[in-house]
C-alpha cells in the first residue's frame, strides 16, 4: 500500500538532541501528527481494557467493496474467526488492500454488511491497528518515541507509555536501538518498531498489508517468525495480505484467495506450522491447490 499520503512534516513529541533527551514538542503541529497516528492506530481512543488479549470476529456478508466509481470485489461473504490469522493472497490489483482498508474502516462498503463483533462497523477504531508493507514512522521521532504515539494520543500517562513501548521494543529485539532515529537502522529494523507500535495500544485486531514484501529473503523470513512469537499470548485477530504463497502458508491458520473480483475460496492451512514441512503431502496439495485457484 501506498503510503506517501502520510504527514511527513509535523511533530508533537520533541526531535532528539545530542545527548538523545527529546525537546519539547511544537505545539501547532500536534493537531497534525495526531492524524498520523490515527491512520497507522485508528481512533485516538483508549481501548476497551475488558477486551485486551481477546481477538475480535470480522465479518462480511454479501459485501460489495472499493469506491463508487471503482468497485473491486463483489458478493464477498468472510467470517474471521476471533484469535485466528487469516493471510490473504491473489494478484495484483484483485482488491486485497480494499478488503483490509474496508476491514479497518477506511473504506465504508458499497452494498452488504461488514461487522466487528456482530456489530456494523462504522469507522476507523483503535481495537483495529494497520501496518502498512512502508514503515510509516515518523522520522523525526526516535523508535522509542513512534512507539508511545498511539498510547500517548490515548492519554496514557508518560511514564506508563515509555515503559510499554520500551518492553515491546524489547520483544521485537530493539531495546538497545530505543533513541536511534529511523534513518538510522535497517528496513528490517524499522519494520519491527512499526509492528511494536501497532501492538503497544493492545488492539484486538492487527490488518497488515504486505509488511514484509519490501524486505530481502533472510530478513523477511526473520520478520515472519518474530510476528508469531510476538503475537503468542495476544489473542489478538491478525489479517494479513500478502503476494507471496509460501508465507500465506506459513502464516496463517486460514488463507482466503482472491481474484476476478471477488473472494474464490478460504482454505484451512495444515498444522503445526513448520518452515521446513516442504513435503508434508497436505502442505503439497495445498500450495498446488491455491497455485492452480489464483491461475499461476
Amino acid at each position: 500500500m501506498n503510503t506517501s499520503s502520510e504527514p511527513r512534516t509535523t511533530t508533537t513529541g520533541g526531535e532528539p538532541t545530542a545527548d538523545g533527551r527529546e525537546t519539547t514538542p511544537r505545539k501547532a503541529d500536534a493537531g497534525r501528527e495526531a492524524a498520523t497516528a490515527t491512520t497507522t492506530t485508528g481512533q485516538a481512543s483508549t481501548p476497551r481494557n475488558t477486551a485486551a488479549g481477546r481477538g475480535i470476529r470480522l465479518t462480511l456478508g454479501g459485501a460489495v467493496l472499493g469506491r463508487p466509481d471503482a468497485p473491486a470485489l463483489d458478493g464477498v461473504d468472510l467470517d474471521v474467526a476471533p484469535g485466528e490469522i487469516l493471510t490473504v493472497v491473489g494478484p495484483s490489483g484483485c482488491g486485497k488492500s480494499t478488503l483490509l482498508r474496508t476491514l479497518a474502516g477506511l473504506l465504508p462498503p458499497l452494498a452488504g454488511t461488514v461487522a466487528q463483533d456482530g456489530r456494523p462497523l462504522t469507522g476507523p477504531s483503535a481495537e483495529r491497528a494497520l501496518v502498512f508493507q512502508e514503515d510509516a514512522l515518523l522520522p523525526w521521532r526516535t523508535l522509542r518515541a513512534n512507539v508511545e504515539l498511539p498510547l500517548a494520543i490515548a492519554g496514557r500517562p508518560r511514564r506508563e507509555r515509555r515503559e510499554r513501548a520500551e518492553a515491546w521494543l524489547g520483544r521485537v529485539g530493539l531495546a538497545d536501538r530505543a533513541r536511534q532515529l529511523p534513518h538510522r537502522v535497517s528496513g528490517g529494523q524499522r519494520q519491527r518498531a512499526q509492528l511494536a507500535r501497532a501492538l503497544a495500544g493492545a488492539p484486538r485486531a492487527v490488518l497488515m498489508d504486505e509488511p514484509f514484501g519490501a524486505l530481502d529473503a533472510q530478513t523477511r523470513a526473520g520478520m515472519q517468525d518474530l510476528l508469531v512469537e510476538v503475537l503468542a499470548g495476544t489473542g489478538a485477530t491478525v489479517v494479513f495480505v500478502t503476494h507471496d504463497v509460501d508465507e500465506a502458508l506459513f502464516l496463517g491458520d486460514r488463507v482466503a484467495l482472491l481474484g476476478a473480483g471477488r473472494l474464490l475460496a478460504v482454505r484451512d492451512v495444515p498444522r503445526p506450522r513448520d518452515r521446513a514441512a516442504h513435503d508434508d503431502p497436505a502442505r503439497t496439495a495445498l500450495r498446488r491447490d491455491v497455485l492452480s485457484s489464483l491461475g499461476t
